[in-house]
């Protein structure tokens, strides 16, 4: 279930990134609205999917695959164009993702332990004063 989250928080970045320009300074209200719900979406699934998923790992699979994605939309949606080194540079960073997941020890994370709720059971406190004076131990007010 966290690499559903993972999926989700990619996607709707992406969604959010590319209707980021679109929303021409948030001037154009759906592209707008687009924007910060996706980016709610977004954090929402990532906070999710680190509760299982170490978050340097989690941040670089979101922010890799999100470059990449990102930049294939830029080019659908408005043309934008990436040079050679670009190219070169996001298949290293693809590649550096595969690395991880398919070679690194550090992929998931133990859950969480449950946190036990302190008692309410209330407990009696003896006066100290009160057990010490029954011993005969007590103060004396005489002199």
């Amino acid at each position: 279930m966290p690499y559903v989250y993972l999926a989700i928080a990619i996607v709707t970045e992406v969604a959010a990134t590319a209707a980021l320009r679109a929303s021409d300074g948030f001037t154009r209200p759906l592209p707008s609205i687009i924007v910060v719900v996706g980016y709610v979406i977004c954090f929402i699934a990532l906070a999710f999917c680190v509760r299982r998923i170490p978050i340097g790992v989690a941040y670089g699979i979101w922010s890799g695959v999100g470059l990449v994605l990102i930049t294939i939309a830029a080019w659908w949606l408005y043309d934008q164009r990436v040079d050679a080194a670009a190219i070169v540079g996001m298949g290293l960073i693809v590649t550096g993702v595969v690395v991880i997941q398919f070679f690194s020890n550090t992929t998931s994370v133990e859950p969480p332990q449950e946190i036990e709720a302190p008692s309410t059971e209330i407990t009696r406190i003896e006066d100290p004063r009160a057990t010490s004076s029954k011993a005969g131990g007590g103060r004396s007010d005489s002199a």
